[in-house]
Order: structure tokens, then C-alpha cells, then sequence
């Protein structure tokens, strides 16, 4: 059985109730907002614990400084913002105050990738994989389900290095976790098992890259292995070298620019290590991005799983 089925709970949600599950005996355990309490499903959190919670307004640069100077001082900080105004405005305090004066704080990204839908191009983060994997002595991660947010939030409590975690909005069901049952920063998790050719997704693009493994399946005979980078920085060199080791053709499938991002990290590994993979990017382009939801989106750059599908069947063909 391929999939878990859950009551589709979005990523965020996990993310605040891992948050105040872990509070309830860690006084430690700060959460700095600009603004976004709401948005980031921390109303419960402030509720809860109105000590362990401080809101900036939308000034996201004062939030990272603010919580790298905490964390400076043993807090175990969790600075929450939207991600396309975290990893833009803020980018000059994430890389002086937390990234190069090593400050473990937690940069939660919210609304990542096109979540935001029709608020258009100001409000999507297609961008944050690039600027980060850029900055030294940052971990950059995107959890594809409410397993991986659940471990990853717990990882990032224990954390003593900086991290960046973003989430989109939506239900998302549960992996299969069959072949990896345990998260490891750092560490890519099977979710299907095949041979002839992988996707390698992050983030809520591993879902259609399941369900396109299935339609793939079921109506052509292919078997297509499925790869949840959930570490988009460091990546896992080991798996993605051992994954490529049959030759068959690799698809990366990220929410972000086709620049900068997930696919091009594997695609520079790969080449490096002499690997002559069938190999394609899929994300967005470099273009005026159109308007709409994040499924009309995901629909107009070919991000489903028919797309994707029909994809991975041409390149299997042409092996």
C-alpha cells in the first residue's frame, strides 16, 4: 500500500501543535512572530503560554534580530514569518546575526512556495532554496507531510545550528513509511520503491510525484522509486549517488524557481560524480509568474501528477 490516508491536516497545524506539545516542559522554547500569529496556526500557542510568544508587527528584519539575540542567550527561538518576506527583506539579518554568528534560531517560513495563491508574484517564495543554499551554515528543509513536520520540529528544538523550515497550506495526507520510517536531518526517505527512474521530490510536490508513480503503474508498467528531499541543504549526497547508480532517468520536482533550487543541487552532485542520468528540472520558470491558486499553478507549469507522469514516460522511452 502506497499511501496513509489521514485526515488531510495541513503541515502548519502539525507544526503548532508539535510546538506547544513540546513548550509544556521547555520554558526555553520562544516563538517570535511579525504579525503572523494567525497565519501561522500559533493562537493556540499564545494562548497557552502568552510568556513564551512576542510579536514584532511586520518588521521582519527586528524578528530575526531579535530572536538571534535570544538565542544567543539559550533560548531555543522558533522565528515565524512568511516565507517570501522571511528570506527577502530579513536576508541580511539571517546571514550576519544568525547564519555566520551561529545563533541556533529556527526560521519558520509560512505560506511557502505560490501558497498564497491569487496575492500573485509579491507573495510567493520561489526564491528562499536559492538564497539560503547560498549562506553558509544554514539547514534548509521542507517536510513533505505531518510525519516529517512532526520530527522535523522536534530536530530543529534540539538544533544547535541554524535552520530554515518552510510550509505551504495545505491538507496533506501521510507518506508511506513502509521503506523510511525514521527522519533524520539531513537524510532523504524513500516513500516508493522502483527502478525505472526516480522522482525526487520536496515539500508538498512529493504527493503528485506519488500519485503520478501510481498512475505510471497502473496504465504503463512503469515503476518509478519516489525520494522525499525533504533536506533540500545539506543534501544526501549518499542516497542520491546510490539512486542514480542504475542509470535510469531522475525527475526533481520543487515549488520554487527552476533556478537555484532543489534540482539544481542534485543535477550539480550528479555531474560531479560523472553520473549520465536521464535528468529534468520541474518547478517554475523564469518568467512572469501567472496568477491563481496553488493548484492552477501547479496545473499551468505541469506540476500533477498526469504531467508528471507523462514525463517520466517519454524519458523512459528514450533510454
Amino acid at each position: 500500500m502506497e499511501i496513509v490516508e489521514t485526515k488531510n491536516i495541513p503541515n502548519l497545524i502539525v507544526f503548532s501543535e508539535t510546538l506547544q506539545a513540546l513548550a509544556e516542559n521547555d520554558r526555553d522554547i520562544i516563538v517570535v512572530t511579525s504579525d503572523s500569529r494567525g497565519s501561522g496556526k500559533l493562537v493556540p500557542f499564545g494562548e497557552k503560554y502568552p510568556d513564551q510568544i512576542v510579536e514584532v508587527g511586520i518588521a521582519e528584519q527586528n524578528l530575526v534580530g531579535l530572536s538571534a539575540g535570544m538565542a544567543s542567550m539559550g533560548k531555543k527561538v522558533f522565528a515565524v514569518s512568511p516565507a517570501c518576506f522571511l528570506t527577502a527583506r530579513s536576508l541580511e539579518q539571517i546571514k550576519n546575526d544568525v547564519a555566520y554568528s551561529d545563533n541556533p534560531v529556527k526560521l519558520i517560513g509560512i505560506s511557502a512556495g505560490v501558497s498564497y495563491g491569487a496575492l500573485g508574484s509579491t507573495h510567493h517564495s520561489l526564491h528562499d532554496f536559492a538564497a539560503l543554499r547560498a549562506i553558509h551554515n544554514v539547514t534548509v528543509v521542507a517536510p513533505c507531510d505531518n510525519f516529517e513536520t512532526t520530527e522535523a520540529i522536534k530536530a530543529a528544538a534540539k538544533a544547535d545550528h541554524p535552520i530554515y523550515i518552510r510550509f505551504g497550506k495545505k491538507g496533506l495526507p501521510t507518506l508511506n513509511r513502509s521503506h523510511d520510517p525514521v527522519f533524520n536531518l539531513g537524510k532523504g526517505r524513500v516513500i516508493r520503491k522502483g527502478a525505472d527512474l526516480t522522482f525526487v521530490g520536496t515539500g508538498e510536490t512529493v504527493w503528485p510525484c506519488v500519485e503520478a508513480a501510481k498512475l505510471l503503474s497502473e496504465n504503463h508498467g512503469i515503476e518509478a522509486c519516489v525520494i522525499s528531499m525533504h533536506t533540500v541543504k545539506p543534501l544526501d549526497d549518499k542516497l542520491m549517488l546510490g539512486t542514480a547508480s542504475n542509470g535510469a532517468p531522475i525527475i526533481t520536482v520543487e515549488e520554487h524557481s527552476v533556478h537555484g533550487g532543489l534540482g539544481e543541487a542534485i543535477a550539480s552532485l550528479l555531474f560531479q560524480n560523472s553520473c549520465r542520468n536521464k535528468f529534468k528540472i520541474i518547478g517554475l520558470p523564469d518568467e512572469y509568474t501567472i496568477t491563481g491558486s496553488q493548484l492552477e499553478i501547479f496545473d499551468h507549469y505541469g506540476i500533477t501528477d498526469k504531467d508528471l507522469a507523462d514525463v517520466a514516460k517519454e524519458m523512459v522511452a528514450d533510454v
